[in-house]
């Protein structure tokens, strides 16, 4: 594209090349051994501190590769809304989807950390100079608070790397850092830990440093909403269980941090569910349930057991889909009508039957009815939450997990209200001159759907991945 390609056939091009090389190593990967990197490769960049472009894939990067491959088909198959400017909105696209694959298939901690900066970049450009309404305010928001999480997140990863490296050289290898980490003393990992799960905690929308989101993604282009909210949002999930999780034990046992993580989730699904109900506009309804829907994730990760585990991986997949579904079809609402304002919109389905059909779907998946990946994975993450309970009581896990069914309600009330507000009812004026999709505009919704019903069926296609993953971290605590 830089070199004058045409923009939109270059994006294409490099999207499904990517996702039949995903397919190539979806049939050569050796699932029973998913616990392990396979494909590896590495190139030393420096001896010390020791700092190697080394990649490689395991069940949960295997997801994560997956999940990305995905998204970025149906983002590059998004046209723009907005005349010109081709060749950026397309080349940020990719930056963002290289930036989230490169972090996913990283083996080396400091490479794990610069694909993630690196794709932010594109990510606040295509806000600040594609975007809609505040766009720049939102964008100077993200920047903002991203740019602190990271900070942050930086300070944790390096004081990792020097307790667990000592005396000797100063390392980044991940799988040497695995060895060495566990060692440093319960009341250094602690903090540590503490200060990793903050960094992340900004970057995923943890509450309370959530107010970025919900703004950034309604201001967003779509393929940056699809591309960040589906999968880059995802880095900091992947990080606690890649990074954080293995390598600082006592850290994450600690009694005082996980009741805090309970209590930040919770805010999560039920403080931010609650607001969601009351938003007036459809992207900043999906804005909101995407930070809510954090709030699961970080349940199963808290859990500590394999169905907790793998519930959690298995969401990251199942919600990075289904939000990006949605916000495609939000954009395509907006395309239509002019508008995301529920109270100016009505019977839309009579006009855009396949719209009002497949964002029905869409909404039925993130809700977590059966039959989509939601429901299953959301399902291992409440069973992880009772797995190992007290014998006598209800421990502090069990109560939290009680309270999380909560938010299964609260999203089926604020999701159903949006769809009957938008397509059905009496038909509102904007929506009277309304079309339905074209074919080809119809692309990208059909993959996404499709992927979230066949892994909703056949949930085994992504879990003889993720099990053995989730066995082995499991096995660590």
């Amino acid at each position: 594209m830089a070199a004058g390609a045409p923009a939109r056939l270059s994006a294409l091009a490099a999207a499904v090349i990517n996702l039949a090389v995903t397919a190539w190593i979806l049939l050569k990967f050796d699932y029973p051994n998913a616990a392990g990197f396979q494909f590896s490769a590495a190139r030393m960049v420096l001896e010390n501190p020791k700092i190697g472009f080394n990649v490689g894939i395991d069940g949960m990067s295997l997801i994560m590769v997956v999940l990305t491959s995905l998204v970025t088909l149906a983002a590059v198959l998004m046209r723009p809304v907005k005349a010109g400017g081709e060749a950026l909105y397309y080349s940020s696209s990719l930056l963002i989807a290289a930036g989230a694959m490169g972090a996913f298939v990283a083996t080396d901690l400091f490479f794990f950390y610069a694909f993630h900066e690196l794709a932010l970049i594109p990510t606040f450009l295509m806000i600040g100079m594609r975007g809609t309404g505040d766009n720049r305010e939102a964008a100077w928001k993200i920047t903002i608070y991203l740019g602190l999480g990271s900070l942050v997140l930086l300070a944790g990863l390096a004081a990792l790397v020097v307790n667990a490296s000592g005396s000797g050289i100063t390392t980044f290898d991940m799988a040497e850092l695995r060895e060495l980490a566990p060692k440093i003393a319960p009341a250094t990992q602690e903090p540590i830990y503490l200060t990793i799960l903050l960094g992340f905690g900004v970057l995923i929308s943890l509450f309370p440093f959530h107010s970025w989101a919900a703004p950034a993604y309604a201001s967003a282009p779509a393929p940056t909403a699809m591309l960040h909210a589906g999968v880059l949002k995802k880095f900091g999930l992947y990080g606690l269980l890649r990074v954080a999780v293995p390598m600082l034990p006592a850290g994450f046992h600690a009694e005082w941090i996980q009741n805090l993580l309970l209590v930040l989730l919770l805010g999560n699904i039920l403080f931010i569910g609650l607001v969601t109900i009351a938003q007036k506009e459809l992207d900043l309804t999906l804005g909101n349930s995407s930070v809510m829907h954090m709030g699961y994730v970080f349940l199963g990760i808290a859990s500590g057991t394999v169905a907790g585990y793998g519930g959690a991986i298995f969401l990251m997949f199942a919600h990075g889909i289904s939000i990006a579904l949605l916000f495609a079809l939000c954009s395509l609402i907006r395309e239509k009508t002019g508008t995301l304002q529920l109270a100016r919109l009505g019977g839309l389905a009579k006009y855009a039957p396949f719209l009002g059909l497949t964002f029905g779907m869409a909404a039925f998946a993130s809700i977590g009815l059966p039959g989509f990946a939601n429901f299953a994975a959301e399902l291992m993450v409440f069973f992880g939450g009772f797995a190992e309970k007290p014998a006598d009581h209800l421990g502090p896990l069990q109560v939290t997990t009680i309270l999380a069914l909560w938010g299964v309600v609260i999203s089926a009330v604020y999701m159903l209200r949006a769809f009957r507000k938008v397509f059905l009812g009496s038909p509102a004026e904007v929506c009277t001159t309304a079309t339905d999709l074209p074919w080809l505009t119809r692309l990208p919704i059909l993959i996404l759907l499709a992927a979230l019903l066949a892994t909703g069926f056949f949930p085994e296609l992504l879990m003889q991945a993720i099990r053995p993953f989730a066995q082995a971290l499991a096995a660590l605590n």
